[in-house]
């Protein structure tokens, strides 16, 4: 997938705040919505069964721009289970930098029908 804004779309979130689970909110107010969570073994080794070999989880989440229903917000801890952050912030090179540090690649920031869609994808601990 290209990770290259739409031009009708322009740049992603500068910021993507934690609302309560699933939800998300920008800087401009607009809400997003996780419409899929994808979550599998990764496995990166310098050799198979190498001592050296690490197993990571690997993560994308694909998020919908779309207004939802206002409710109170709830505390961030729901999103453990999920592994998502509280927070995103934009960051060089087409990346989200979590709360916890970790790097996010955004893999696609386009448009299906008139849905505005972002696929982030949590890049290896270690990666800068």
């Amino acid at each position: 997938m290209e990770a290259e804004a739409s031009p009708l779309l322009g740049s992603p979130p500068c910021c993507l705040w934690f609302r309560r689970p699933g939800i998300y909110e920008d800087e401009n107010g607009r809400t997003w919505v996780t419409v899929a969570l994808r979550i599998s073994p990764s496995h990166r080794a310098w050799g198979r069964g190498s001592p050296g070999s690490t197993h990571e989880i690997s993560v994308t989440v694909h998020m919908w721009q779309t207004p939802v229903h206002p409710q109170m917000p709830r505390s961030p801890s729901h999103l453990l289970v999920f592994g998502l952050p509280p927070k995103w912030e934009l960051y060089p090179g087409r990346r989200y930098q979590a709360t916890d540090s970790r790097l996010w690649e955004i893999v696609d920031h386009g448009q299906i029908n008139s849905m505005e869609q972002l696929i982030l994808k949590r890049l290896p601990s270690g990666s800068r």
